[in-house]
């Protein structure tokens, strides 16, 4: 009698561990195959360089330098003409401590800016070009 309702019991147990699979099998033979969604078959289209400065100057402020530097790289790419990217690039590589990238990205920052003017009350990137220029043993003021 022990014997039978072990067997029952074993028998039992199989069976509901075997049935849930067969009937996801089953659910899955009886309906159609899913089409893939629109954003698995979309390419990666990155952000406008404006959106990609602002999560650069968030991560900047945050003091996360490869996540800036990663989102300034990209509004640069996105948007070579954006004089804001460049401003970024500086910021970050003077932080990291690449000088020279620094300066050539506030060199290409003022050249990017639309009107002299814009240029001329760059004051702050005039000071950290002549800062850098100094550290690098550059002449101050002359463009290389």
């Amino acid at each position: 009698m022990a014997r039978l309702a072990n067997a029952l019991l074993i028998g039992t147990a199989a069976l509901c561990f075997a049935l849930p699979g067969a009937w996801r099998a089953q659910d899955e033979r009886a309906s159609p195959a899913r089409p893939e969604s629109d954003e698995e078959t979309k390419p990666y289209t990155p952000p406008s360089a404006s959106k990609s400065v602002t999560v650069g100057d968030y991560y900047l402020k945050k003091k996360k330098y490869n996540a800036a530097l990663s989102r300034y790289q990209e509004a640069v790419e996105t948007d070579p003409y954006n004089p804001t990217g460049y401003l970024g690039l500086g910021r970050v590589y003077e932080k990291i401590g690449l000088k020279q990238k620094a300066l050539a990205s506030y060199q290409k920052y003022l050249d990017e800016l639309p009107s002299e003017k814009q240029a001329e009350e760059a004051r702050e990137v005039h000071r950290a070009i002549d800062r850098l220029e100094r550290s690098l043993g550059k002449p101050v003021g002359r463009k290389q």
